[in-house]
C-alpha cells in the first residue's frame, strides 16, 4: 500500500510539474506575441528627455511630425511623416512601468516613416498599457537659403545699319546762271559811280573795259611821243 501511495504522489508531482511548464510556456508565448520586437524595452524607468534616455539628438517639437494617436487614451501611435530637414534618431513611447525605444532602421523598423503601431511595454498584468507620454529625438537642419541671382540684363536689339549707299539728290538742271557770291570790283574813277556815265547793263566785269581803254590811250600817247622825237631830230 505504501508503495502504491508513493507512486501516486510521484505521478501527481509529475503532472503538476508538466502543467506548470505548459502554463509558463503558454504565458511566455503570449508575452512574446503581444510585445513589440521592433522596440527595446526599458522596464522600471521613466524618461522625458533624450539625454535622460541616453539617446542621441534633442526632443523634436510635435509640429515637425505628422501623427495620429499617442494620447493618454490611446495604446498606439502612428507617425506618418516628418518635416523637411528633420532626421529622427529615436522614438520613445512611455506607458505602465517602462517605455519602448524605437530606432529607425533597426529591428525591422523602417528607416523612414510611416512608423505605425508604436506602443509602450506591457504592464505588470501582461496587458497593453495606455500611452502616458511619448517624444521623438532627432536633429533638424536649418534650410539653406539659395543665393539670390542678379536679374538678367534686358536684351536690346540694335538695328543694323543699311549697307546700301544713301540716295544722293541730283542737282536740278536749270538754264539759269547761278548767282555769283563774289563781290564786284570797285569802279575805276571817282564819285563811286559807274564812271563815264555808262549805263549799268548788269555786266559785273566792266573794269576790263576800263583797262582796255587805258591801254589804248597809253598806246596812242607812245605814238605821239615817237613822232615828236622824229620831228625834233
Amino acid at each position: 500500500m505504501q508503495i502504491q501511495s508513493r507512486r501516486r504522489v510521484r505521478s501527481a508531482v509529475t503532472v503538476v510539474a508538466l502543467a506548470t511548464a505548459a502554463l509558463l510556456g503558454t504565458a511566455g508565448t503570449a508575452l512574446a506575441t503581444r510585445s513589440d520586437d521592433r522596440a527595446t524595452q526599458v522596464v522600471g524607468s521613466n524618461a522625458t528627455t533624450c539625454e535622460g534616455a541616453k539617446l542621441p539628438g534633442k526632443v523634436l517639437p510635435t509640429s515637425d511630425l505628422t501623427f495620429t494617436g499617442g494620447t493618454q487614451e490611446d495604446k498606439y501611435l502612428d507617425i506618418t511623416a516628418v518635416a523637411k530637414g528633420v532626421t529622427v534618431t529615436a522614438i520613445v513611447v512611455k506607458g505602465g512601468h517602462g517605455y519602448n525605444v524605437y530606432v529607425p532602421g533597426e529591428k525591422g523598423l523602417p528607416e523612414n516613416p510611416p512608423w505605425t503601431q508604436l506602443r509602450s511595454p506591457l504592464n505588470k498584468g501582461d496587458q497593453q498599457a495606455q500611452i502616458s507620454h511619448w517624444f521623438v529625438c532627432g536633429e533638424k537642419k536649418a534650410p539653406t537659403s539659395e543665393p539670390t541671382r542678379p536679374p538678367e540684363p534686358t536684351k536690346t536689339t540694335t538695328a543694323k545699319p543699311s549697307t546700301s549707299a544713301p540716295a544722293t539728290s541730283k542737282p536740278s538742271e536749270s538754264s539759269e546762271t547761278p548767282t555769283s557770291t563774289t563781290a564786284p570790283a570797285p569802279a575805276v574813277g571817282g564819285n563811286g559811280g559807274n564812271g563815264g556815265g555808262l549805263a549799268n547793263t548788269g555786266f559785273d566785269n566792266a573794269w576790263l573795259l576800263w583797262a582796255g581803254g587805258l591801254l589804248v590811250l597809253a598806246g596812242a600817247g607812245v605814238l605821239v611821243l615817237l613822232r615828236l622825237r622824229r620831228k625834233a631830230g
